[in-house]
């Protein structure tokens, strides 16, 4: 099987225990010996799975990690994250980074020379909506963006469109960026035989492939396979610790050994070289080994709730793992009223378009 047995693991904050205690629990325990959630024990944040607080056993892993100096190379716990991602995912070796936006950056940088390159990605796709146009600001490098398929994907004969003449008035495209699952698509799962063939149409060009899997474990969990299945195509990926899987910072870029060598030593000129780093990558060790198997009842909390909005009456984008996108009218006052209720949504446009994301602190009861 991919993934660690679940066994008896306590996965989430007991809500009754929180609402009993009301905000006292907030800094404090329930009686399964969680971390109460964060804010108020009182209200279900589905604003982003990014919300969660590290629950009591990842916070003694935390507490009692072997450390060193990472920067030296010396934090065994760092090095133990590093390597059981990247035998997770089918690469030689990782790289912990502070964030998927650090390891996508550090993925442009290394791949491609700089200026005058170009890197192909959806025009929805966290890499450009989100990472503050980094891969041009920093590394110099052109995006060139493509509409995302309503599955989340590119269309790839597009893809092919779009490739320049080798011509010196031209970007030279060099790196082709996927993300998986697709965020702004609603959590649309790519599936392994099109990355294959996206691959294989990065190998007949010339250029490389790179997934961006903040949510990869979503996707896996979500097919039923390893995410090395997902992966096994591509040049490099980055997977995210502190979304779905509850950790509190942290992604790991993952790739060729040589790759990665280049990427550490980038990561140092972007400040993102840590010290005693072993305390975070604990906390994300833990989240690889216990919290994937439970990313299902996200899976079954997100259909939950679009069923239910969609008894409502609202238009609703049917969820394939833990985000779910409605519509309304007059979103933002929707939004007010909702968290005068006990809950928290963002509204992503600012006009009608609204997010909800099951996560590690929101249950079935909720």
């Amino acid at each position: 099987q991919p993934w660690p047995s679940r066994g008896s693991e306590p996965w989430a904050p007991s809500r009754s225990a929180a609402r009993a205690e009301g905000s006292s629990m907030v800094a404090g325990q329930d009686e399964n010996g969680q971390v109460a959630r964060p804010g108020d024990a009182a209200t279900i944040d589905m604003r982003s799975d990014t919300v969660t607080q590290p629950t009591e056993p990842m916070r003694q892993a935390m507490a009692t990690a072997e450390v060193g100096d990472d920067v030296f190379g010396d934090d065994p716990t760092v090095q133990a994250l590093e390597k059981h991602v990247a035998e997770l995912l089918g690469k030689e070796a990782g790289l912990f980074v502070t964030s998927g936006t650090m390891g996508n950056l550090l993925a442009v940088g290394v791949h491609c020379s700089g200026r005058g390159e170009e890197v192909i990605c959806g025009k929805d796709s966290h890499t450009f909506f989100y990472e503050q146009g980094g891969a041009s600001s920093l590394m110099g490098v052109v995006l060139n963006t493509l509409p995302n398929q309503p599955d989340g994907t590119l269309d790839l004969d597009e893809v092919r469109k779009a490739i320049k003449p080798d011509d010196p008035h031209f970007a030279k495209a060099r790196l082709l960026i996927l993300e998986n699952t697709q965020n702004k698509m609603g959590g649309k799962v790519l599936h392994a035989d099109y990355i294959a063939k996206a691959s294989a149409l990065c190998k007949d060009v010339g250029m490389l492939l790179h997934i961006d899997g903040a949510r990869l474990w979503n996707a896996a969990v979500k097919l039923g396979c390893s995410p090395r299945e997902l992966v096994k195509d591509a040049d490099t990926a980055t997977v995210c610790l502190s979304k779905g899987l509850g950790a509190p910072v942290g992604s790991v870029l993952t790739g060729p050994a040589e790759f990665i060598r280049r990427a550490r030593r980038l990561r140092k000129a972007l400040g993102g070289g840590m010290r005693q780093a072993g305390v975070l990558a604990a906390a994300g060790l833990y989240a690889v080994q216990h919290n994937v198997q439970r990313l299902k009842e996200d899976h079954d909390n997100a259909h939950r709730l679009a069923e239910g909005l969609a008894a409502l009456g609202l238009h609703v984008v049917t969820p394939e793992t833990n985000i779910v996108f409605f519509d309304a009218d007059n979103a933002p006052q929707l939004v007010a009223k909702v968290r005068e209720a006990g809950a928290r949504v963002l509204c992503t446009d600012g006009k009608r378009r609204c997010r909800a994301v099951a996560n590690l602190h929101v249950t079935k009861s909720d």
